[in-house]
């Protein structure tokens, strides 16, 4: 949520940043805010006015009682009893303004950082760097949702049975291929310093309020009704709402924690190549990298963040780009993205493995997340987080990349996970 003081300061930055995510009549809302803003803001002057004139009569009440002078007493309490009634009407006045105004703000996505590109939709997306060589197979290669079948190693049918479409069942050698996944990229986590924790996997509305997810989320995350509880459509969710209502001290910063969990998502997209099999699923893992950080830190850390994420795929030997992404194709919380995507050789394209995100104050605003430094002044948190990695797509192009006429090999640095190098 945007900051009222910040939103106050910088009228046209503001403005010119909803622009630039494509915020409809974005000039409009923000003088809306501004103005619901200055009528708190009287109403609360006004009402501290009314108060200390109560406050004042109240002790004159007592001195003129003392002094015999009841009929001016009298005339005192009437005064007070006008005077509360107003109060109370200011109150009222003020609560009703205040949700207009939480109401509104909360629907203005956050601004985007100076560095995002002007565009609309992610063919706008800027490519940062690529790395790799783009694999050449065989003729007669498989994409991988013939794979799985070849090798009996992931049953679609079967999750269709059990569950319905976008639920995979993992089996045998794929079973044991998504374990080692996640266990090496929590392992290389906690290397780089993260924290591990194993959060709940459903969260309470505050919590999705939280991080951004509702209000404007609600048709894409699974809701428990007789609970009111929501299946986490990220382990971002659960592991930043740690820090809800949390005032840490400056030497208790960085905060790095990984979380693996499996997440769920109800909308897996229209049907087609570009969604089939593993490339979009309603539930699937993925290991998530959460930081929070002062405020002059948080781009660096964004980079560091960025940097593991790559390493994970270096190691992984796939081939990737890092795009940072257009106004148009950010999320609504976040300032800055950069998407990490692998190409898939059998299919021909790249596929999107890994979003890591500054929010900066956005999410730390609406989670009272602050920090206190050695002035005992507090001071808004910057959040951030990336996946690291999501598994679906990774395991789509481990398995397309690495086929051959002997099988599927499996990265050097999983086989100690997997205890076998091939699949085949």
């Amino acid at each position: 949520m945007l900051y009222i003081p910040y939103l106050r300061e910088n009228r046209e930055t503001v403005i010119k940043g909803l622009q630039k995510k494509h915020f409809p009549h974005a000039g409009e809302a923000v003088a809306q805010v501004l103005s619901l803003d200055q009528r708190r803001r009287d109403a609360q002057t006004q009402l501290d006015s009314t108060l200390a004139q109560s406050n004042n009569l109240a002790k004159e009440i007592g001195a003129l009682m003392k002094a015999g002078k009841k009929e001016e007493a009298e005339g005192a309490k009437a005064q007070t009893a006008a005077l509360k009634a107003q109060a109370k009407d200011l109150e009222e006045q003020m609560r009703r303004v205040e949700e207009e105004l939480q109401r509104l703000l909360v629907t203005l996505p956050n601004v985007p950082h100076a560095s995002v590109p002007e565009g609309r939709t992610a063919e706008d997306n800027e490519v940062v760097l690529q790395h790799g060589q783009v694999p050449q197979l065989p003729a007669g290669s498989l994409p991988h949702w013939e794979l799985i079948k070849k090798y009996d190693i992931i049953d679609f049918e079967l999750g269709t049975k059990i569950a319905g479409a976008g639920f995979p069942v993992y089996k045998g050698k794929g079973a044991r291929l998504q374990r080692a996944m996640i266990n090496f990229f929590l392992d290389q986590a906690l290397q780089a310093g993260y924290v591990e924790i194993q959060p709940p996997i459903v969260v309470n509305a505050d919590s999705g309020f939280g991080t951004g997810q509702l209000p404007d989320k609600e048709g894409q995350m699974y809701f428990v009704t007789e609970d009111n509880l929501y299946l986490i459509p990220t382990a971002e969710v659960p592991i930043t709402n740690i820090y809800r209502d949390v005032i840490l001290e400056a030497k208790d910063l960085p905060v790095r924690n990984v979380g693996y969990t499996p997440c769920f998502r109800r909308e897996a997209g229209s049907w087609g190549a570009h969604v089939r099999g593993l490339n979009r699923l309603h539930q699937f893992d993925k290991v998530e990298i959460v930081r929070v950080e002062a405020p002059e830190r948080s781009y660096a850390a964004l980079e560091e963040m960025s940097r593991h994420v790559q390493g994970l795929l270096q190691q992984l030997g796939l081939p990737y780009r890092v795009l940072r992404l257009c106004g148009g194709d950010m999320s609504f919380a976040s300032a800055l993205t950069y998407d990490m995507e692998v190409y898939s050789a059998a299919q021909g394209r790249w596929l999107e493995v890994s979003s890591v995100s500054n929010f900066e104050t956005f999410q730390a605003n609406r989670l009272k997340l602050r920090y206190r430094d050695e002035n005992k002044k507090t001071s808004l948190l910057h959040t951030l987080n990336g996946s690291a990695l999501a598994l679906p797509r990774i395991l789509a192009a481990l398995l397309e990349n690495n086929q051959s006429e002997n099988g599927i090999a499996i990265p050097e640095v999983l086989r100690p996970y997997t205890g076998f190098d091939r699949i085949g």
